[in-house]
């Protein structure tokens, strides 16, 4: 996702939209507080510094989320804040925009969930102060912002044909109601067959 998309808007203004309409079709209330947070993290990941870290040597790659943690207990107050706030949001990220990827991967997304959970609920047990009044609500319903983040990366990705056939894929691998309303929105019609559970159970 590139600031190319963003013709005559900000990321903010972008976001917003995209964070209010998914909301508003998955039926969710949440504090104005949380909502601003969420619109903002999203705008502020246009930028690869957030998902990468660049070595000494130029090479970019991704960090592993135990080593953001390892960082955040072993820091000062202030340093511990912000590597915890980052741990929460990359974990939210990822898990929402590349949940598929992750299924493939040694590191699923459950384990992703797990740390963002713990890192927003060690901010919210042990800070205080407006800044940190998002992290409850976004450690409790951690996996509902998931499943947000996850409408909002294919909804941007059905602005093309591979982004539909990428989520008919994905109805086909998990059976989601949510899939395959999202599919039968844009008119692809969908043929009854021998359901493939989810793994997790959950609707993804």
């Amino acid at each position: 996702m590139t600031r190319d998309i963003l013709v005559g808007k900000s990321a903010q203004e972008w976001f917003r939209e995209m964070v209010t309409d998914a909301l508003s079709h998955r039926r969710l209330k949440i504090q104005e507080v949380t909502e601003f947070y969420l619109v903002n993290l999203l705008a502020s990941f246009l930028e690869k510094e957030r998902l990468f870290v660049e070595d000494a040597d130029g090479t970019v790659r991704a960090e592993p989320l135990a080593l953001i943690l390892l960082r955040a207990l072993q820091a000062d107050r202030r340093a511990r804040v912000r590597e915890l706030r980052r741990l929460g949001d990359t974990a939210l990220f990822v898990s929402g925009f590349f949940g598929d990827s992750l299924a493939r991967s040694l590191v699923d997304v459950d384990y992703y969930i797990a740390m963002g959970e713990r890192a927003y609920g060690t901010l919210a047990d042990s800070e205080r102060g407006p800044a940190v009044e998002p992290f409850g609500e976004l450690a409790d319903r951690f996996g509902d912002f998931v499943d947000l983040f996850a409408e909002i990366a294919e909804l941007s990705d059905l602005r093309s044909n591979r982004g539909l056939v990428r989520l008919y894929e994905r109805f086909l691998a998990t059976r989601s109601e949510r899939v395959a309303e999202l599919l039968r929105a844009r008119g692809v019609a969908l043929f009854a067959g021998p359901a493939a559970p989810s793994p997790r159970n959950v609707k993804h």
